[in-house]
């Protein structure tokens, strides 16, 4: 939650010896590594849904887990606090470790505060928000504002561990909050923190969150999170008015459909249409380049706090007591993928265009979807498909941007064919009703093929070969220049620079890499992992196209291609192509030779992918 103040101390203080007392006797065997992983981060359930020590989820009914009802006084702190409790835990840090700099956009931090009390801590363990630093000694009470950028460091060799309450408040709560004192400003001499009177709460006492997702989200809570991040763009954001004007639109259609259906599931189709179609306007608007106040782009808690957020027409993963809520009913009819050999009657062998990024892959679709028989999304299909719950990294603790086969359900299938549906158009803009032929191209699906065969039974793969060198020169610059940064704040990266393009498995280990041995590591495992499930498919699901080709022949390329994919083309190509839409400095074939040196330093450790991709390329 955004707060006018970076810190405020709360009037109480709790007796943090009978507080680690409590937890001492616990057990270490309770504690659990941190979702993300990250090194010297764990923590201990107190209240979860459907209060299994297990569930990571942040919706359902939070109950207590077993190891708060062994711990009566602090079971008094949390009664206390006079608030509606939602997920509530014990946060480890251990000595010499830090809680990265992040920002807090995930949809369930919104309305949520974050209460600290620090119960085992030293005074070298410092907090850090927007420029603001603040140490929290040990049975002190805090919130924050975890809109802003924060991080956590423990300088010293003893773990800290504080008790971390989500909340949305309450009266009591309140009451606490106007009393608080802002870190900083001059303390006022009647100011203090009462010490905390014990008095034998029950846990049949605690007030326990039970609402904390939306089936489908009121046009009024819309708004509201729309209206906070066009509010927080900072001046003069380049884009701002496109952005702000799909913003509207989206609004006044989505309250349309609300005063049509309101929760009723015959409605959800036209709904999740309604988002597609926001997702792929958003982007194209170029949201990804409106800066916020706190430093992250429109584009990413825009996706986290509406598009994935606004409607529960799939199966939400969910722990013990959270209600489960399946597909409407009508998704399955319309948009499952067919039975396994039967003809899909959707998608008529849709054309998935896969290689590293930097390889022309724009230049190849914006080509080929002049054909009239292609219907597109008009661009890259990020939100399209991150969109649909559980395929979001962020949900997945950033692993990777690798989706097997084992991701690919029927609900999450019959989602993404529907979100693809109501987003596609041809190349005069116009849907297409029946059958259609999709030209899709985002650099990601190089790690999906696995995935995408799953979801479209009929799918055909053009792996697009472009010399690794000039590649990793364009990589390279890419990077540098700052307009590909996918995970802008990417949780565990330590890197010099904003990670940028896809997310490939072992990012973690490439922090203390130079930016020519990440990238050339980056471009070898998507190479390796694209050709490894294009291999698994049958000869005639995937063929080759050539980025030299196309630009020594532009019409023989094309045509070949065509005749390949079973594609109409009524249109002539020049000699020479128009540069493509993501181009970042004018094309020339020795433009890699700037970055020689850098290149064949890299060079024997992906000699052997370039070397197998080179024959790939020539079969």
């Amino acid at each position: 939650m955004k707060l006018q103040a970076r810190f405020l101390q709360l009037p109480v203080k709790y007796d943090a010896e009978r507080l680690a007392a409590e937890i001492a006797a616990i057990g270490e065997d309770a504690w659990r590594p941190h979702p993300e992983k990250f090194a010297g981060n764990d923590f201990l359930p107190l209240i979860s849904s459907g209060g299994d020590p297990a569930n990571e989820a942040f919706s359902g009914r939070m109950l207590p887990t077993p190891y708060l009802e062994r711990c009566p006084y602090l079971i008094d702190v949390l009664a206390s606090l006079g608030a509606s409790l939602g997920r509530t835990r014990l946060m480890r840090l251990s000595g010499g470790a830090e809680v990265i700099p992040h920002v807090d956009i995930n949809y369930y931090w919104r309305d949520r505060m974050r209460v600290h009390v620090p119960v085992i801590t030293q005074p070298t363990v410092s907090f850090h928000c927007a420029g603001q630093q603040v140490h929290m000694a040990a049975g002190e009470c805090w919130i924050f504002d975890t809109w802003s950028r924060h991080r956590v460091i423990n300088d010293a060799e003893r773990s800290r561990v504080h008790l971390v309450v989500d909340t949305v408040g309450g009266e009591g709560f309140w009451s606490l909050a106007m009393g608080a004192r802002v870190a900083g400003d001059a303390p006022h001499p009647e100011w203090r923190a009462s010490p905390f009177e014990p008095r034998g709460s029950k846990l049949s006492e605690l007030d326990l969150e039970s609402q904390n997702l939306p089936v489908v989200m009121t046009p009024w809570e819309i708004s509201n999170h729309v209206d906070f991040l066009l509010s927080e763009a900072q001046p003069g954001a380049p884009n701002f008015g496109q952005a702000a004007q799909a913003a509207a639109r989206f609004k006044h259609a989505w309250r349309s459909l609300w005063a049509t259906y309101g929760e009723d599931r015959a409605g959800w189709p036209r709904y999740r249409q309604a988002l597609n179609q926001f997702s792929v306007q958003l982007r194209a608007s170029g949201a990804q380049q409106i800066k916020l106040s706190n430093g992250i782009d429109l584009f990413a808690p825009m996706m986290s706090l509406v598009i994935a957020r606004a409607l529960a027409d799939v199966e939400r993963e969910s722990g013990a007591g959270e209600q489960r809520v399946d597909v409407a009913p009508s998704a399955p009819a319309s948009f499952a993928r067919p039975a396994r050999g039967a003809p899909d009657p959707i998608f008529d062998r849709p054309i998935f265009i896969v290689n590293p990024p930097r390889s022309g892959s724009t230049l190849l679709f914006e080509t080929l979807l002049q054909s009239p028989d292609l219907v597109t999304v008009g661009g890259e299909s990020h939100g399209v498909i991150e969109g649909v719950h559980g395929l979001d990294p962020a949900l997945r603790g950033f692993e990777s941007n690798v989706l097997g086969a084992e991701q690919a359900n029927d609900a999450v299938a019959a989602e993404l064919r529907a979100r693809f549906v109501a987003a596609l158009r041809d190349r005069d803009g116009r849907a297409r009703q029946g059958r259609v032929r999709m030209l899709e191209k985002t650099p990601k699906n190089a790690l999906r093929v696995a995935f995408l065969a799953e979801v479209f039974p009929e799918a055909r793969f053009v792996f697009l070969y472009r010399d690794p060198r000039q590649v990793l020169a364009s990589m390279m610059e890419g990077w540098v220049s700052g307009r590909f940064r996918t995970y802008p704040n990417l949780p565990g990266w330590r890197g010099a620079l904003p990670w940028s393009f896809l997310l490939t498995p072992g990012w973690r280990d490439l922090a203390a890499s130079p930016l020519n041995e990440l990238v050339a590591s980056q471009w070898a495992i998507t190479t390796t992992t694209l050709l490894d499930a294009l291999e698994t498919l049958p000869n005639e699901a995937w063929t080759v196209a050539r980025y030299d080709a196309l630009l020594a022949n532009p019409s023989h390329e094309i045509a070949r291609l065509c005749r390949q994919l079973d594609l109409g083309w009524d249109r002539e190509l020049g000699a020479q192509l128009p540069v493509a839409t993501h181009t970042v400095s004018k094309p020339r074939d020795d433009k890699w030779k700037s970055r020689e040196a850098e290149i064949e330093a890299a060079w024997p450790k992906i000699a052997a992918v370039a070397e197998r991709a080179a024959r790939v390329a020539a079969r």
